[in-house]
């Protein structure tokens, strides 16, 4: 259980340093526009903080550790949750800095972000199969 509410701790730490730099930098940089920037923030508070408050509590009463399907759910939303926040840090400084893209950097910005959120409905689908297999016992 420790380990699951040291995530939420993690999580919470990189979401609110994600609302200050998304307040800042736009600040800073007089951008009033919608940027993906804006989106970090509740990405990480609701996919990180929140999911392993919750992960941690049914951990505590429950064997989700054994379920197959939880420990791929741990390996997949870890990489998964920090490719797409990554991801749309980088899409939203080149839209507050407003830097021009080639097509396929373009492209390939909006792939990983696309892999990474990927990788989170699989990592969600194998945990609500972890949570269905615990409540058959």
């Amino acid at each position: 259980m420790k380990k699951y509410l040291n995530l939420a701790y993690v999580y919470a730490i990189a979401a609110l340093v994600g609302g200050v730099f998304y307040r800042e930098f736009t600040k800073w940089n007089g951008f009033t526009g919608v940027t993906a920037l804006g989106k970090v923030h509740t990405h990480l508070f609701m996919l990180g903080m929140f999911l392993f408050l919750i992960v941690a509590l049914f951990a505590q009463n429950n064997d989700l550790e054994s379920q197959k399907s939880f420990r791929l759910f741990l390996k997949v939303h870890n990489i998964g949750l920090p490719l797409a926040t990554i991801m749309m840090v980088v899409r939203g400084v080149t839209e507050v800095l407003e830097i021009p893209l080639s097509k396929g950097l373009n492209a390939s910005i909006s792939g990983l972000a696309g892999i990474g959120h990927i990788l989170l409905a699989i990592s969600l689908i194998s945990f609500l199969t972890a949570l269905k297999k615990i409540a058959k016992s």
